[in-house]
C-alpha cells in the first residue's frame, strides 16, 4: 500500500524536508535518507528530537555535498566503501558519524 507523508517541518535554508515515523526497533532516535530528508521517531522528548535533528541534518548536508553515499549493502565515504556487514550504524568512531557527533553540538 503506498501512502504519502507530510513532512513535520523543514529546517534549513535548504529546506531539508524531516517527517516522523514509528521505528520497529524503538531505539532508532533518526535516519537521514539517500536524497537527504530527515525521518524521525515520533516518540521522541523534545530535547532528544532536537539534538537528533542537528545529528541527522550534518548527514543530510554529506549526502548533498557528495561525501556520503549509501545502499542496502554499502556505505561510500570520500570515496572509501565500508560494508555495512562489518560495521554499525551510528558507531561514534565511523569517520561520517564522527563528524555528525562533533557538529551536532553547535547546530
Amino acid at each position: 500500500m503506498a501512502f504519502k507523508l507530510k513532512p513535520y517541518y523543514c529546517t534549513d535554508k535548504l529546506n531539508t524536508p524531516i517527517y516522523k515515523t514509528e521505528f520497529e526497533d524503538g531505539k532508532t532516535h533518526g535516519v537521514t535518507l539517500k536524497t537527504g530528508a530527515i525521518v524521525l521517531n515520533k516518540y521522541l522528548p523534545l530535547d532528544e528530537e532536537e539534538k537528533t535533528i542537528a545529528h541527522e541534518m550534518v548527514h543530510s548536508d554529506q549526502i548533498k555535498r557528495g561525501d556520503l553515499r549509501f545502499t542496502d549493502k554499502e556505505v561510500y565515504w570520500k570515496g572509501k566503501i565500508y560494508q555495512r556487514s562489518k560495521i554499525t550504524d551510528g558507531d561514534k568512531n565511523l569517520p561520517w558519524e564522527k563528524e555528525a557527533y562533533a557538529k551536532q553540538e553547535k547546530i
